[in-house]
């Protein structure tokens, strides 16, 4: 049988997409892009914040339509929204074969098996980080460190859908690392919930600047990146193992939420605004030509005037490279949706649209510091007028941050990297020449 996937939200997700695409051809099923010749379709969801609740249950709407017109046999729907709503999704979309909770991922085959019945079927496997598929191409590719999240700040669900922070042993992730490598990847991005949190449950202590001494060590990665580093993680050592290594990509994503340290408390965060303000400028001393980028949360519970002012203030400062701003949404069964002094959407959007006026200007400044300047560029695709090719140098990350348009001047395959020089700049994106 044919077998489609749509996965959705974030990468520690797709992992697990990966994962259960490998099941599927393990199995004999043939994975195909197309779903109208999906007579299996199984759709990996986020539940994350009320967006992305929208965006599932609109999907699995959409692909609903397929079953009606008879040529989707099952409709299968796995992921985080069903782990947080399973009851409520099975009285409300019948047309749903099999809700698969992640609890349930220890039984996923068996869950599948049961459902249609194959004889064919070869084998009952678990979900296996050494038997995914990947599908980010052949050149970058994610490793997933840890499940989970024990942060317990007041505005997330994460804990309450993944469970708490659980990582996985130092051993199986190089392994895997060193088996990605054999298979071809040479771009690795490191992440998890919270990287930096990385062995504090298996070790009692933090070991991720282990883990990426450790890979860095693999020589046939080009660029290593990781994703989603805690600001009252990063420490000077993990700081001296990106400076130290070539293959390591001075890029750190450190989310925030907020400067104020009346909110920042509210949001049980573990660091204050200066804690934040100390590390970003360590970071910008170690390495001046470290991009930084953060994601901030306005309008949370009780966010005031000055608390907004103090966080437009900063944003000005700080000058991030990278920055992604979220309006509060208030969630279910976490602490802050009970909070007092709930902001109304209409200040929350036109604080929203202050913080992004900002973030474009700075990313303007930024960009416009590197037109004369040459970087390696990843080539990845063409423009369809063929006259680009489109790529990122070690400050963007994919699907994420901005892109380089190459003049189309000579044969470059993709997945390669060439130098080249900035000569123009659009808001978040860059135009270059190949050097000569």
């Amino acid at each position: 049988m044919n077998v489609g996937f749509i996965s959705l939200g974030c990468t520690k997700n797709l992992i697990d997409t990966e994962m259960a695409i490998g099941l599927f051809k393990n199995n004999n099923y043939q994975v195909v892009n197309n779903v109208e010749k999906a007579e299996i379709i199984v759709i990996n969801t986020c539940g994350f914040i009320e967006s992305a609740k929208e965006e599932a249950i609109n999907t699995i709407l959409e692909m609903a339509k397929y079953k009606e017109k008879g040529i989707c046999k099952y409709l299968i729907v796995m992921g985080c929204l069903v782990q947080r709503y399973k009851k409520e999704l099975e009285k409300a979309l019948p047309e749903v074969d099999l809700l698969l909770s992640i609890d349930e991922y220890t039984n996923f085959w068996q869950k599948i098996e049961n459902l249609i019945k194959n004889q064919q079927q070869i084998s009952s496997q678990k979900m296996d980080y050494f038997n995914r598929v990947i599908t980010t191409g052949k050149t970058t590719t994610y490793l997933k460190i840890a499940e989970g999240c024990s942060n317990r700040c007041t505005y997330c669900a994460i804990p309450n859908i993944r469970g708490p922070y659980v990582s996985r042993p130092f051993e199986d992730i190089i392994d895997e690392a060193k088996k990605l490598a054999k298979e071809g990847y040479k771009e690795i991005i490191i992440i998890a919930q919270d990287t930096t949190k990385y062995g504090i449950d298996l070790y009692g202590k933090p070991r991720f600047a282990d883990v990426l001494s450790e890979i860095s060590k693999i020589k046939e990665f080009k660029w290593i990146r990781f994703l989603y580093a805690y600001p009252e993680s990063i420490t000077d050592e993990l700081i001296q193992v990106v400076k130290n290594n070539q293959n390591i990509c001075r890029y750190f994503d450190i989310p925030i939420q907020h400067i104020s340290n009346r909110i920042l408390k509210r949001m049980n965060r573990k660091t204050t605004g200066k804690d934040i303000e100390d590390l970003i400028d360590k970071i910008k001393k170690e390495m001046p030509d470290a991009i930084l980028r953060t994601s901030l949360i306005v309008g949370f519970p009780g966010e005031t005037e000055d608390d907004f002012n103090e966080l437009e203030k900063f944003v000005l400062k700080a000058k991030f490279d990278k920055l992604g701003v979220f309006t509060y949404s208030k969630e279910e069964g976490t602490p802050a949706a009970r909070l007092p002094e709930q902001i109304h959407y209409k200040t929350k959007q036109k604080r929203y649209n202050k913080i992004m006026e900002i973030a474009q200007k700075n990313s303007k400044e930024n960009l416009k510091r590197t037109i004369g300047k040459k970087f390696e560029v990843l080539i990845e695709s063409k423009t369809f007028d063929n006259k680009y090719y489109i790529g990122r140098t070690y400050m963007d990350i994919p699907n994420e941050d901005g892109v380089v348009f190459v003049k189309n001047t000579k044969p470059v395959l993709e997945g390669t990297w060439i130098e080249c020089k900035i000569i123009d700049k659009k808001d978040y994106d860059l135009v270059a020449n190949i050097s000569e």
